[in-house]
């Protein structure tokens, strides 16, 4: 049975590797919404050999879409999965958003597939290292129960978009050339540089990327 699918940040780098993993998978496509900010609208991507066209995404943008995936960032996803849930669309949204949400199941689907049934219109999964984690780990904890887990991760800045990636690149580019480095994203260096997550640090000292589940 075909569905008719939504990606909400289909320009992104997580974006196209949900076309990636729909196309390697076959998955039953009827029809396929790409969807994007103002500044993306009217470009062109490709699935499967077919052009698409990017559409801006709206809070009208889910009208007879069964299944949205959404990874355009948190702010994005507030906005505009209840809009793709009012149109009778179950999310699948891969951000922050609504993690700690009561009522809205936290899916890996290695360790508890059967969550996602449970779900009223929105799926949220973990954060990436926890999901990374949590696979290897849930075998373990069922032969023998695992009480406490100390996690350092060290991520890539593919984690914040393809544009994370593009300053890298101009990074290494500029560095290799001899020429000054330019910060225009993110407040460090990132060229062979390493520092705390680019996000609030509360009273406690955590970071928001520490607090993630």
């Amino acid at each position: 049975m075909s569905v008719n699918v939504a990606i909400a940040g289909a320009t992104g780098a997580v974006g196209q590797e949900f076309l990636n993993v729909l196309a390697e998978r076959n998955f039953p496509i009827r029809n396929l919404r790409l969807l994007a900010s103002a500044k993306s609208a009217g470009k062109t991507m490709k699935f499967k050999g077919q052009d698409y066209t990017v559409e801006e995404l709206t809070n009208d943008s889910f009208k007879d879409v069964q299944i949205a995936f959404f990874s355009a960032g948190g702010s994005i996803s507030k906005q505009f999965a209840p809009a793709a849930v009012a149109a009778k669309a179950v999310v699948v949204d891969n951000t922050s958003a609504f993690r700690m949400k009561d009522g809205i199941p936290l899916v890996v689907p290695e360790v508890n597939p059967e969550q996602i049934h449970r779900h009223n219109g929105l799926i949220a999964n973990p954060n990436c290292s926890t999901i990374i984690m949590n696979v290897p780990v849930w075998p373990l904890h069922q032969a023998n129960r695992i009480k406490r887990i100390i996690v350092s991760t060290y991520q890539a800045v593919s984690g914040a978009g393809a544009w994370g990636l593009y300053e890298l690149d101009a990074q290494l580019k500029a560095y290799a050339a001899g020429q000054p480095i330019v910060k225009e994203k993110f407040p460090h260096q990132i060229a062979n540089n390493l520092f705390s997550h680019n996000t609030t640090i509360a009273e406690n000292g955590y970071n928001e990327e520490e607090k993630k589940w």
